[in-house]
């Protein structure tokens, strides 16, 4: 019985195979048409990728610390590439400027300051997409 089904399947690859070429047709890969839509495909993936990279560091989805040592507590722009950011390194925090060149601290502070996770006027992106999310549902009842 194994020997019989092992010659069948042997036997109906080559039948197999020429149905399948049959049915496809033969693209000729040096044709203006099919070089115009492989360059565009390329470019169109270079584009999302060069685009979604940009989007994560516009809204700093990046993630900042991997063992949750270092953290930011709060950060502002106050230039196009200057910020002032408020970093927790353990119990301690601190001020610091950062431009392109250099970061300096700007104060060390005596007692940290308490963040509220639950207070909404964070600027998270998390709380804000809930604010919007809430909104519009307000508005639909």
């Amino acid at each position: 019985m194994k020997l019989l089904l092992s010659l069948f399947i042997f036997c109906s690859q080559p039948l197999f195979a020429e149905q399948v070429t049959a049915k496809i047709p033969a693209v000729d890969p040096v044709s203006s048409g099919y070089l115009f839509k492989l360059v565009f495909a390329l470019v169109f993936i270079l584009l999302l990728i060069f685009g979604l990279a940009w989007l994560m560091k516009k809204m700093q989805l990046t993630q900042h610390s991997q063992n949750g040592l270092i953290q930011i507590v709060s950060a502002i722009s106050v230039g196009q590439r200057d910020r002032i950011a408020l970093i927790q390194v353990g119990d301690e925090q601190l001020l610091l400027g950062l431009t392109p060149g250099r970061i300096e601290k700007l104060h060390t502070m005596k007692k940290p300051v308490q963040t509220d996770d639950s207070n909404p006027q964070t600027d998270s992106f998390s709380n804000k997409f809930n604010q919007l999310m809430n909104r519009d549902k307000h508005n639909a009842s």
